[in-house]
């Protein structure tokens, strides 16, 4: 059989034409390696350079293969965080002639990192916590868009810093199932699952003397439990108000707005006797902050990026003289909102060099640098301003940190910078 590359873009088959899809994956030359950390993995998995870009390469069976393809490539048009499907390689014979596996290729997730990369060092449980808040809201957005992932666990997850929180993002799809909608017990045995693995994947952790002491694996299983149905009974329950409180109708959806999901859609019945009102939030969007910052400002970031990001734009345009909400002949946010990327954002964001940055993103930049602002505000007890806290940051904070911010790093990379760490609260012994 002839070598076939399927992908939807008309450039990847050009780029993977020059790898060595001869060669069985777990004996690639290093030259087209790129040393990332992988995760636990069922697969062989390698990261390689493929032009520009690094790619995840996963054999596995042909029928398997196109089906995870295509199950990605859904998610991604669904919205939903994973990570982006290339191509599927097929037709695959060593240079014997004998019959090799097909692969998967999707696109490396940059910033990223797997948990046991993570756990390198023993990872406090404030962190531990937060990554659980990732992993729940992950799995509540692929239950609102009906798809049962089947395998759900911190194996089958990377994550990636936001703002001081993480995002979560599905890697192995392999079990999954898209319907048009869940039933509550298609949804509780996938809790069910996350409950299971996330406890074995810690007792392992435990076993191997990489886990807090203070963390108590079976417990942090069952968190993951209590915040999916804490965060999924919010976005889905039905509310009852008195006739003629509209205005909670509309804190209700402020509500989900502040968690960063949108309403899309509603159901609103009244009583037959005119006492009540019902409401039901019957599509809920979420990335509410994203979608708003991108409106304004074309800047594609995370959601607790884009919350961050909105905040600060807020503060700065109401300093500016042509700001007034209202008024027709005032500026419109959005022309100030471009005017704060250009004068604002970008400058700040190039102020750090390129080789310093490692694996963060602009957004997250920025946010590194907010904070470092806020944390010398406090100390000097007065604002100290944006300019003085980035010559700051790249004095005193960057020169320390430069091994952590390595893409290949271990967990430090995704733990705060030494300001953040200095004000979060201590972690219980």
């Amino acid at each position: 059989m002839a070598l076939q590359i399927s992908a939807t873009n008309p450039e990847h088959p050009a780029l993977l034409l020059a790898l060595p899809w001869d060669v069985p994956l777990e004996e690639w030359p290093e030259e087209y390696l790129v040393p990332l950390p992988r995760g636990i993995s069922r697969h062989v998995v390698r990261y390689a350079h493929a032009g520009d870009e690094v790619i995840a390469v996963k054999e596995l069976a042909e029928r398997p293969a196109l089906r995870e393809y295509e199950l990605l490539r859904a998610l991604d048009r669904l919205g939903i965080p994973a990570v982006d499907p290339l191509a599927v390689v097929t037709g695959r014979t060593d240079r014997t002639g004998d019959p090799l596996e097909p692969v998967l290729v999707t696109r490396h997730l940059r910033g990223s990192m797997p948990y046991r990369s993570m756990f390198e060092t023993t990872m406090r449980p404030a962190t531990m916590h937060r990554l659980m808040d990732a992993l729940a809201v992950l799995l509540v957005r692929l239950h609102l868009a009906g798809f049962a992932w089947g395998d759900c666990s911190l194996s089958n997850t990377l994550f990636r810093r936001d703002a001081g929180a993480y995002a979560a993002y599905l890697v192995d799809a392999e079990t999954g199932e898209l319907h048009p909608r869940l039933s509550p017990g298609r949804r509780e045995y996938d809790l069910d699952l996350a409950r299971v693995n996330i406890s074995g994947e810690l007792l392992d952790l435990e076993a191997s003397g990489a886990l807090h002491p203070s963390v108590d694996p079976v417990e942090f299983g069952h968190e993951i439990c209590t915040r999916y149905q804490g965060l999924w009974q919010e976005l889905t329950r039905t509310s009852v108000y008195p006739a003629g409180k509209y205005h909670y109708i509309e804190r209700r959806i402020r509500r989900l707005n502040d968690l960063g999901f949108d309403v899309a859609e509603m159901q609103i019945e009244r009583s037959s006797n005119g006492d009540t009102v019902t409401f039901v939030p019957k599509v809920v969007d979420a990335g509410h902050h994203q979608r708003q910052l991108l409106r304004l400002t074309g800047l594609d970031t995370e959601e607790n990026q884009a919350r961050r990001l909105l905040s600060d734009l807020e503060s700065w345009m109401a300093t500016q003289d042509d700001y007034a909400p209202g008024d027709p002949l005032a500026a419109r946010p959005e022309v100030l909102a471009h005017r704060w990327v250009r004068d604002v954002f970008r400058p700040t964001v190039r102020a750090v060099p390129p080789e310093l940055r490692g694996s963060m993103d602009p957004a997250e930049i920025y946010h590194q640098l907010l904070e470092h602002r806020w944390y010398l505000s406090e100390r000097a007890q007065h604002d100290i301003g944006l300019d003085t806290a980035v010559q700051d940051y790249l004095a005193n904070v960057l020169p320390g940190a430069r091994a952590a911010l390595e893409p290949a790093g271990p967990e430090k990379a995704l733990e705060p910078s030494a300001p953040e760490k200095a004000l979060e609260p201590a972690d219980p012994e």
